[in-house]
Protein backbone atom coordinates (compact mmCIF):
# COMPACT_ATOMS: atom_id res chain seq x y z
CA UNK A 1 0.00 0.00 0.00
CA UNK A 2 3.00 2.35 0.45
CA UNK A 3 4.60 1.49 -3.04
CA UNK A 4 2.81 4.51 -4.76
CA UNK A 5 4.04 6.94 -1.66
CA UNK A 6 7.52 5.54 -2.02
CA UNK A 7 7.30 6.18 -5.43
CA UNK A 8 6.67 10.00 -5.38
CA UNK A 9 9.35 9.77 -3.16
CA UNK A 10 11.80 8.78 -5.64
CA UNK A 11 9.96 10.97 -8.13
CA UNK A 12 10.42 13.76 -6.02
CA UNK A 13 14.65 12.73 -6.05
CA UNK A 14 15.71 14.73 -2.91
CA UNK A 15 13.99 17.79 -4.11
CA UNK A 16 12.07 20.17 -1.37
CA UNK A 17 8.88 21.12 -2.13
CA UNK A 18 7.78 24.17 -1.04
CA UNK A 19 4.94 25.43 1.20
CA UNK A 20 3.45 28.42 -0.23
CA UNK A 21 -0.22 30.49 0.57
CA UNK A 22 -2.90 29.93 -2.07
CA UNK A 23 -2.52 33.51 -2.65
CA UNK A 24 0.96 34.06 -2.91
CA UNK A 25 2.15 36.48 -5.98
CA UNK A 26 4.09 33.77 -7.46
CA UNK A 27 1.92 31.11 -7.30
CA UNK A 28 -2.29 32.45 -7.93
CA UNK A 29 -4.91 34.58 -6.92
CA UNK A 30 -9.12 34.48 -6.35
CA UNK A 31 -10.81 36.72 -8.36
CA UNK A 32 -14.64 37.12 -7.20
CA UNK A 33 -17.30 35.86 -9.47
CA UNK A 34 -20.59 38.08 -10.11
CA UNK A 35 -23.82 38.85 -10.97
CA UNK A 36 -24.92 36.06 -12.29
CA UNK A 37 -28.23 33.90 -11.71
CA UNK A 38 -30.08 31.05 -12.43
CA UNK A 39 -32.88 33.92 -14.21
CA UNK A 40 -29.77 34.65 -16.66
CA UNK A 41 -29.32 31.31 -17.91
CA UNK A 42 -30.44 30.36 -21.58
CA UNK A 43 -30.61 27.13 -23.59
CA UNK A 44 -27.34 27.94 -25.66
CA UNK A 45 -24.68 30.74 -25.74
CA UNK A 46 -21.69 31.22 -23.69
CA UNK A 47 -20.90 28.46 -20.87
CA UNK A 48 -21.18 28.90 -17.12
CA UNK A 49 -20.80 27.72 -13.70
CA UNK A 50 -23.41 28.55 -10.40
CA UNK A 51 -22.16 28.19 -7.10
CA UNK A 52 -24.46 25.70 -6.57
CA UNK A 53 -23.73 23.81 -9.61
CA UNK A 54 -20.21 22.99 -7.91
CA UNK A 55 -21.69 21.07 -5.03
CA UNK A 56 -24.76 19.78 -6.56
CA UNK A 57 -23.63 18.66 -10.57
CA UNK A 58 -19.90 18.95 -10.97
CA UNK A 59 -16.83 16.63 -9.86
CA UNK A 60 -13.38 17.31 -9.28
CA UNK A 61 -13.23 19.11 -13.39
CA UNK A 62 -15.06 19.34 -16.14
CA UNK A 63 -14.49 20.68 -20.12
CA UNK A 64 -18.54 21.64 -20.38
CA UNK A 65 -20.77 23.61 -18.56
CA UNK A 66 -24.46 22.68 -17.64
CA UNK A 67 -25.36 26.45 -18.22
CA UNK A 68 -25.11 29.08 -20.76
CA UNK A 69 -25.27 33.13 -20.86
CA UNK A 70 -26.45 35.17 -23.56
CA UNK A 71 -23.13 37.09 -25.67
CA UNK A 72 -24.34 40.46 -24.39
CA UNK A 73 -24.95 39.02 -21.11
CA UNK A 74 -21.37 37.28 -20.74
CA UNK A 75 -19.62 40.90 -21.48
CA UNK A 76 -20.79 41.86 -18.28
CA UNK A 77 -19.24 38.66 -16.38
CA UNK A 78 -15.46 37.94 -15.10
CA UNK A 79 -14.91 34.97 -16.67
CA UNK A 80 -12.46 31.91 -15.90
CA UNK A 81 -10.46 30.88 -18.69
CA UNK A 82 -8.66 27.23 -19.14
CA UNK A 83 -6.76 26.01 -15.98
CA UNK A 84 -9.09 28.34 -13.97
CA UNK A 85 -10.34 26.48 -10.55
CA UNK A 86 -14.35 27.09 -9.78
CA UNK A 87 -14.95 27.64 -6.00
CA UNK A 88 -18.53 27.71 -4.33
CA UNK A 89 -17.44 30.17 -1.62
CA UNK A 90 -21.66 30.17 -0.03
CA UNK A 91 -23.41 26.95 1.02
CA UNK A 92 -25.53 25.86 3.35
CA UNK A 93 -23.17 23.64 5.37
CA UNK A 94 -19.59 23.44 5.79
CA UNK A 95 -18.67 20.71 3.93
CA UNK A 96 -19.83 22.23 0.57
CA UNK A 97 -18.55 25.38 1.30
CA UNK A 98 -15.32 25.67 -0.72
CA UNK A 99 -16.23 22.63 -2.95
CA UNK A 100 -14.25 23.32 -6.16
CA UNK A 101 -14.57 22.14 -9.61
CA UNK A 102 -11.14 22.62 -12.64
CA UNK A 103 -12.22 24.26 -15.99
CA UNK A 104 -10.61 22.44 -18.55
CA UNK A 105 -12.85 23.82 -21.72
CA UNK A 106 -10.85 26.08 -23.88
CA UNK A 107 -13.14 28.95 -23.43
CA UNK A 108 -13.93 31.27 -20.99
CA UNK A 109 -16.95 30.60 -18.72
CA UNK A 110 -18.97 33.10 -16.81
CA UNK A 111 -18.88 32.50 -13.24
CA UNK A 112 -21.69 33.42 -10.89
CA UNK A 113 -21.84 35.42 -7.50
CA UNK A 114 -21.16 33.27 -4.44
CA UNK A 115 -18.50 31.86 -6.04
CA UNK A 116 -15.32 32.78 -7.94
CA UNK A 117 -11.94 31.27 -9.80
CA UNK A 118 -8.35 30.90 -8.93
CA UNK A 119 -5.85 31.26 -11.71
CA UNK A 120 -2.41 29.91 -10.84
CA UNK A 121 0.16 28.43 -12.42
CA UNK A 122 0.31 25.01 -11.13
CA UNK A 123 -1.36 21.77 -12.36
CA UNK A 124 -5.15 22.59 -12.48
CA UNK A 125 -6.06 18.98 -11.21
CA UNK A 126 -3.62 18.80 -8.75
CA UNK A 127 -5.53 22.17 -6.91
CA UNK A 128 -8.79 20.95 -7.41
CA UNK A 129 -7.21 17.28 -5.60
CA UNK A 130 -6.19 19.06 -2.64
CA UNK A 131 -9.59 21.27 -2.18
CA UNK A 132 -10.58 17.64 -1.09
CA UNK A 133 -7.92 16.93 1.30
CA UNK A 134 -8.60 16.82 5.02
CA UNK A 135 -5.66 19.15 5.34
CA UNK A 136 -7.76 21.96 3.07
CA UNK A 137 -10.49 21.53 4.96
CA UNK A 138 -8.57 22.12 8.23
CA UNK A 139 -7.12 25.01 7.15
CA UNK A 140 -10.48 26.22 5.38
CA UNK A 141 -13.18 25.63 8.75
CA UNK A 142 -11.65 29.24 11.44
CA UNK A 143 -12.40 30.96 7.99
CA UNK A 144 -16.02 30.12 7.81
CA UNK A 145 -18.36 32.53 8.67
CA UNK A 146 -22.69 32.70 9.31
CA UNK A 147 -25.28 30.82 10.36
CA UNK A 148 -28.25 29.62 8.02
CA UNK A 149 -25.47 30.33 5.10
CA UNK A 150 -21.72 29.45 5.00
CA UNK A 151 -19.55 31.32 3.75
CA UNK A 152 -15.62 31.74 3.24
CA UNK A 153 -13.83 35.13 1.94
CA UNK A 154 -11.94 34.37 -0.81
CA UNK A 155 -9.43 37.11 0.58
CA UNK A 156 -9.08 34.28 3.38
CA UNK A 157 -8.84 31.69 1.18
CA UNK A 158 -5.81 33.03 -0.10
CA UNK A 159 -3.85 32.54 3.10
CA UNK A 160 -4.65 28.93 2.90
CA UNK A 161 -0.86 27.40 2.33
CA UNK A 162 -0.69 24.17 0.08
CA UNK A 163 2.52 22.31 -0.71
CA UNK A 164 4.23 22.78 -4.24
CA UNK A 165 6.08 19.83 -5.93
CA UNK A 166 7.99 20.44 -9.18
CA UNK A 167 5.23 20.16 -12.08
CA UNK A 168 5.92 16.80 -13.15
CA UNK A 169 5.29 15.25 -9.48
CA UNK A 170 2.16 17.34 -9.62
CA UNK A 171 1.19 15.51 -12.70
CA UNK A 172 2.25 12.36 -11.83
CA UNK A 173 -0.13 12.78 -8.16
CA UNK A 174 -3.11 13.71 -10.79
CA UNK A 175 -2.57 10.95 -12.82
CA UNK A 176 -2.37 8.58 -9.96
CA UNK A 177 -5.56 9.72 -7.93
CA UNK A 178 -7.48 9.94 -11.80
CA UNK A 179 -7.06 6.19 -11.53
CA UNK A 180 -9.22 6.04 -8.13
CA UNK A 181 -11.33 8.13 -9.66
CA UNK A 182 -12.12 6.40 -12.97
CA UNK A 183 -12.72 3.35 -11.36
CA UNK A 184 -14.99 4.54 -9.15
CA UNK A 185 -17.14 6.22 -11.90
CA UNK A 186 -17.08 2.77 -14.19
CA UNK A 187 -17.91 0.87 -10.78
CA UNK A 188 -21.19 4.00 -9.95
CA UNK A 189 -21.93 3.69 -13.74
CA UNK A 190 -21.90 -0.26 -13.64
CA UNK A 191 -23.93 0.03 -10.32
CA UNK A 192 -26.54 2.44 -12.49
CA UNK A 193 -26.90 0.09 -14.90
CA UNK A 194 -27.20 -2.90 -12.39
CA UNK A 195 -29.65 -0.74 -11.11
CA UNK A 196 -32.16 -0.20 -14.04
CA UNK A 197 -31.33 -3.92 -14.98
CA UNK A 198 -32.86 -5.09 -11.41
CA UNK A 199 -36.32 -2.69 -11.88
CA UNK A 200 -36.70 -4.06 -15.31
CA UNK A 201 -36.47 -7.74 -13.97
CA UNK A 202 -38.41 -6.86 -11.01
CA UNK A 203 -41.32 -5.61 -12.59
CA UNK A 204 -41.07 -8.49 -15.63
CA UNK A 205 -41.15 -11.12 -13.03
CA UNK A 206 -43.74 -9.08 -10.82
CA UNK A 207 -46.38 -8.69 -13.35
CA UNK A 208 -48.84 -11.15 -14.37
CA UNK A 209 -51.62 -11.15 -16.47
CA UNK A 210 -55.41 -11.86 -16.11
CA UNK A 211 -55.99 -15.70 -15.50
CA UNK A 212 -52.29 -16.46 -14.97
CA UNK A 213 -52.68 -16.39 -11.12
CA UNK A 214 -54.77 -15.95 -8.22
CA UNK A 215 -55.19 -12.51 -6.95
CA UNK A 216 -56.00 -12.15 -3.20
CA UNK A 217 -56.95 -8.80 -1.27
CA UNK A 218 -53.92 -8.40 1.63
CA UNK A 219 -56.51 -8.96 4.24
CA UNK A 220 -57.16 -12.31 2.62
CA UNK A 221 -53.74 -13.29 3.05
CA UNK A 222 -52.94 -11.73 6.58
CA UNK A 223 -53.68 -13.49 9.92
CA UNK A 224 -56.89 -12.94 11.64
CA UNK A 225 -55.60 -9.63 13.66
CA UNK A 226 -52.72 -9.36 11.20
CA UNK A 227 -53.07 -5.54 10.52
CA UNK A 228 -51.38 -3.87 13.70
CA UNK A 229 -51.70 0.05 13.63
CA UNK A 230 -49.27 0.90 16.29
CA UNK A 231 -50.18 2.84 19.42
CA UNK A 232 -51.40 6.28 20.01
CA UNK A 233 -51.77 9.29 22.25
CA UNK A 234 -51.00 8.38 25.95
CA UNK A 235 -50.30 4.21 25.47
CA UNK A 236 -46.30 5.25 24.88
CA UNK A 237 -45.45 8.49 25.87
CA UNK A 238 -41.62 9.74 25.96
CA UNK A 239 -41.99 9.72 30.05
CA UNK A 240 -42.39 5.79 28.99
CA UNK A 241 -38.88 5.62 28.14
CA UNK A 242 -35.76 4.09 30.37
CA UNK A 243 -32.15 3.53 29.55
CA UNK A 244 -32.04 -0.42 28.98
CA UNK A 245 -35.14 -2.58 28.57
CA UNK A 246 -37.72 -3.42 25.06
CA UNK A 247 -36.58 -1.74 22.09
CA UNK A 248 -39.28 0.63 20.62
CA UNK A 249 -39.57 -0.22 16.49
CA UNK A 250 -39.57 3.46 15.02
CA UNK A 251 -40.11 4.72 11.72
CA UNK A 252 -36.49 4.79 10.86
CA UNK A 253 -36.20 1.07 11.22
CA UNK A 254 -38.67 0.40 8.08
CA UNK A 255 -36.82 3.04 6.02
CA UNK A 256 -32.75 2.43 6.61
CA UNK A 257 -33.49 -0.76 7.50
CA UNK A 258 -31.23 -0.86 10.33
CA UNK A 259 -31.68 -2.25 13.72
CA UNK A 260 -29.94 0.68 16.10
CA UNK A 261 -32.51 1.59 18.91
CA UNK A 262 -32.93 4.96 20.47
CA UNK A 263 -36.20 4.45 23.14
CA UNK A 264 -36.54 1.48 25.39
CA UNK A 265 -39.48 0.64 27.47
CA UNK A 266 -39.58 -1.75 31.00
CA UNK A 267 -40.48 -5.32 30.57
CA UNK A 268 -44.20 -4.50 32.56
CA UNK A 269 -44.61 -1.86 29.88
CA UNK A 270 -44.06 -4.35 26.99
CA UNK A 271 -46.59 -6.47 28.22
CA UNK A 272 -49.39 -3.92 28.64
CA UNK A 273 -48.51 -2.84 25.09
CA UNK A 274 -48.13 -6.57 23.95
CA UNK A 275 -50.40 -6.53 20.81
CA UNK A 276 -47.94 -3.98 19.50
CA UNK A 277 -45.01 -6.62 19.63
CA UNK A 278 -43.02 -7.36 16.39
CA UNK A 279 -42.75 -11.28 15.86
CA UNK A 280 -40.11 -12.91 12.87
CA UNK A 281 -41.74 -12.58 9.41
CA UNK A 282 -43.59 -9.99 10.26
CA UNK A 283 -43.37 -6.80 7.60
CA UNK A 284 -42.85 -3.40 9.38
CA UNK A 285 -44.64 -0.10 7.04
CA UNK A 286 -43.78 3.28 8.06
CA UNK A 287 -47.19 4.97 7.79
CA UNK A 288 -46.50 8.74 9.20
CA UNK A 289 -44.72 11.18 6.63
CA UNK A 290 -42.72 9.35 5.11
CA UNK A 291 -44.89 6.92 3.99
CA UNK A 292 -44.61 2.99 2.64
CA UNK A 293 -41.09 2.07 3.44
CA UNK A 294 -40.90 -1.24 4.88
CA UNK A 295 -38.56 -3.80 6.54
CA UNK A 296 -39.02 -7.58 7.67
CA UNK A 297 -38.39 -8.82 11.07
CA UNK A 298 -36.10 -11.80 10.81
CA UNK A 299 -35.42 -14.19 13.05
CA UNK A 300 -32.40 -12.40 14.45
CA UNK A 301 -33.97 -9.33 15.52
CA UNK A 302 -34.64 -8.19 18.60
CA UNK A 303 -38.26 -8.87 20.00
CA UNK A 304 -39.82 -5.15 20.57
CA UNK A 305 -43.06 -2.84 20.25
CA UNK A 306 -43.79 -0.43 17.51
CA UNK A 307 -44.95 3.12 17.84
CA UNK A 308 -47.40 5.07 16.10
CA UNK A 309 -45.40 5.97 13.17
CA UNK A 310 -45.20 2.04 12.36
CA UNK A 311 -47.88 -0.49 11.52
CA UNK A 312 -47.25 -4.35 10.53
CA UNK A 313 -48.62 -6.46 8.87
CA UNK A 314 -48.52 -10.47 9.98
CA UNK A 315 -49.07 -12.89 6.91
CA UNK A 316 -50.44 -16.47 6.65
CA UNK A 317 -47.62 -18.64 6.42
CA UNK A 318 -48.86 -21.40 4.71
CA UNK A 319 -49.88 -19.27 1.20
CA UNK A 320 -47.48 -16.48 1.40
CA UNK A 321 -43.55 -15.54 1.55
CA UNK A 322 -42.97 -13.14 3.02
CA UNK A 323 -40.11 -11.42 0.99
CA UNK A 324 -42.50 -11.51 -2.13
CA UNK A 325 -45.16 -9.85 -0.53
CA UNK A 326 -42.06 -7.16 -0.21
CA UNK A 327 -40.59 -7.20 -3.54
CA UNK A 328 -44.37 -6.88 -4.63
CA UNK A 329 -44.93 -3.66 -2.49
CA UNK A 330 -42.07 -2.16 -3.00
CA UNK A 331 -42.08 -2.56 -6.71
CA UNK A 332 -46.07 -1.07 -6.83
CA UNK A 333 -45.53 1.50 -3.98
CA UNK A 334 -48.45 3.64 -5.15
CA UNK A 335 -50.55 0.49 -3.97
CA UNK A 336 -49.56 2.00 -0.20
CA UNK A 337 -49.57 5.43 -0.67
CA UNK A 338 -52.01 5.81 -2.93
CA UNK A 339 -54.65 3.93 -0.33
CA UNK A 340 -53.90 6.63 2.35
CA UNK A 341 -55.45 8.92 0.44
CA UNK A 342 -53.34 10.94 -1.88
CA UNK A 343 -51.73 13.87 -0.44
CA UNK A 344 -52.49 12.65 3.70
CA UNK A 345 -49.23 11.38 4.58
CA UNK A 346 -50.99 8.98 6.62
CA UNK A 347 -51.72 5.57 6.28
CA UNK A 348 -55.01 5.08 8.82
CA UNK A 349 -57.58 3.76 7.19
CA UNK A 350 -57.42 -0.66 7.61
CA UNK A 351 -59.99 -1.46 5.01
CA UNK A 352 -58.66 0.57 2.50
CA UNK A 353 -55.09 -1.30 3.17
CA UNK A 354 -56.54 -4.41 3.54
CA UNK A 355 -58.35 -4.82 0.10
CA UNK A 356 -55.40 -3.77 -1.98
CA UNK A 357 -54.85 -6.71 -4.23
CA UNK A 358 -51.94 -9.17 -4.79
CA UNK A 359 -51.32 -11.84 -7.41
CA UNK A 360 -50.58 -14.95 -5.47
CA UNK A 361 -48.33 -17.79 -7.56
CA UNK A 362 -47.78 -20.84 -5.89
CA UNK A 363 -45.18 -20.76 -2.82
CA UNK A 364 -42.68 -22.61 -5.17
CA UNK A 365 -42.81 -20.08 -7.80
CA UNK A 366 -42.79 -17.32 -4.36
CA UNK A 367 -39.46 -18.48 -3.68
CA UNK A 368 -38.05 -18.72 -7.18
CA UNK A 369 -38.85 -15.21 -7.88
CA UNK A 370 -37.62 -14.29 -4.37
CA UNK A 371 -34.37 -16.09 -4.88
CA UNK A 372 -33.79 -14.07 -8.27
CA UNK A 373 -34.61 -10.74 -6.49
CA UNK A 374 -32.70 -11.61 -3.60
CA UNK A 375 -29.41 -11.58 -6.02
CA UNK A 376 -30.30 -8.72 -7.43
CA UNK A 377 -30.57 -6.39 -4.27
CA UNK A 378 -27.39 -8.27 -2.55
CA UNK A 379 -25.41 -6.50 -6.18
CA UNK A 380 -27.26 -3.30 -6.28
CA UNK A 381 -28.09 -2.30 -2.33
CA UNK A 382 -26.00 -4.70 -0.14
CA UNK A 383 -23.25 -2.17 1.94
CA UNK A 384 -21.79 -5.39 3.49
CA UNK A 385 -21.45 -6.95 -0.24
CA UNK A 386 -21.46 -6.23 -3.80
CA UNK A 387 -21.25 -3.22 -6.14
CA UNK A 388 -22.10 -0.51 -3.41
CA UNK A 389 -19.78 -2.38 -0.56
CA UNK A 390 -16.95 -2.58 -3.83
CA UNK A 391 -17.26 1.75 -4.21
CA UNK A 392 -17.44 2.36 -0.95
CA UNK A 393 -14.02 0.44 -0.51
CA UNK A 394 -12.28 2.07 -3.10
CA UNK A 395 -13.81 5.78 -2.42
CA UNK A 396 -11.34 5.00 1.28
CA UNK A 397 -8.61 3.79 -0.88
CA UNK A 398 -8.88 6.94 -2.65
CA UNK A 399 -9.08 9.69 0.27
CA UNK A 400 -6.22 7.80 2.18
CA UNK A 401 -4.25 7.96 -0.94
CA UNK A 402 -5.15 11.50 -1.77
CA UNK A 403 -4.58 12.96 1.63
CA UNK A 404 -0.87 11.33 1.81
CA UNK A 405 0.18 12.08 -1.51
CA UNK A 406 -0.94 15.79 -0.87
CA UNK A 407 0.29 16.10 2.67
CA UNK A 408 3.89 15.43 2.09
Amino acid sequence: MNNRLKYIEKLLNGVQVGWKTLGDEKVGKFIRGCGLQKKDFTETGIGCIHYGQIYTYYGIYTDKTKSFVSEEFAKKTRKAKKGDLVVATTSENDEDVCKAVAWLGDDEIAVSSDACFYTHNLNPKYVAYFFQTELFQKQKRPFITGTKVRRVNADDLSKILIPIPPLPVQAEIVRILDSFTELTAELTAELTARKKQYNYYREHLLSFKDGEVEWKTLGEILIPKGYIRGPFGSALKKEFFVDEGIPVYEQQHAIYDNRNFRYFVTKDKAISLKRFTVKPKDIIISCSGTIGKMSIINDKDEIGIINQALLILRFDLLQINVRYIKYYLECFPDLIISSSGGAITNIEKREVIEKIRIPIPPLEEQARIVYILDKFDTLTTSISEGLPKEIELRKKQYEYYRDKLLSF
